[in-house]
């Protein structure tokens, strides 16, 4: 199995919740905080045969999460690990995990406030605040101190700044994984002010994959820029 950088930061997260019913996780981008936590919970004692349900900002996000996780176990979706997203679910009488988008969990909590089976709740990625994420999280806070004393809660984020959201979860330890550091090097490029964006993208990511070894991360302001470079 491959090794990512949040593993050495999973058996300090594993004695904070042994010890306690919440933790705050900060861990950069890449460190694969998102599929290796879930995975490392399944097998602590307070857990028992309850679920982890991991609510993810975005569908793709779940998607994608559920699936890598399912191949780490060497599974399809919907055995050990699932997902539920608009429209679209892939869980099954085996699943042990289940990744949640924001408005479906938060659909879950006002049909079960208490999480009836459910034994951790992680929020993945909270620092992208939402009014469903802002609700799902104060919900779940409220039936912690009244109804599941036994729940865990994991906040995870890359930029959080902690502090609030470990007050906010009665002083839990906050659990923080450095990463690996990468030399960056900014370059900017000219670009004609008369030209099309999508047009200068899609060169200067061809161009960059000619100069350059491995793969290409872009950014575009929207689903109709993306496609128009695709």
């Amino acid at each position: 199995m491959d090794s990512f950088p949040v593993d050495e930061a999973l058996p300090r997260l594993k004695e904070a919740l042994l010890g306690g019913n919440a933790a705050v996780l900060v861990a950069p981008p890449g460190a694969g905080k998102t599929t290796r936590v879930p995975l490392a919970l399944l097998d602590t004692p307070w857990l028992g045969n309850s679920k982890i349900v991991m609510q993810e900002p975005r569908r793709l996000a779940a998607r994608a999460a559920a699936r890598r996780m399912a191949a780490t176990l060497g599974e399809q979706v919907g055995e050990t690990v699932g997902y539920r997203v608009r429209l679209d679910t892939r869980v099954g009488p085996r699943t042990r995990i289940e990744v949640v988008t924001d408005g479906l969990f938060l659909r879950m909590l006002q049909d079960d406030p208490s999480l009836d089976g459910i034994g951790c709740v992680i929020f993945d990625e909270l620092h992208e605040r939402g009014l469903e994420t802002d609700l799902s999280f104060a919900l779940v806070c409220e039936a912690q101190a009244a109804l599941r004393e036994d729940l865990r809660v994991i906040a995870m984020s890359a930029t959080l700044d902690p502090g609030p959201v470990a007050e906010r979860l009665g002083g839990a330890p906050v659990v923080e994984s450095a990463g690996r550091m990468f030399p960056v090097d900014t370059i900017y490029l000219d670009r004609d002010p008369t030209g099309r964006i999508e047009d200068v993208v899609a060169s200067t990511v061809r161009r960059a994959l000619a100069e350059q070894p491995g793969s290409a991360l872009v950014f575009l302001p929207g689903v109709g820029e993306i496609r128009r470079v695709e």
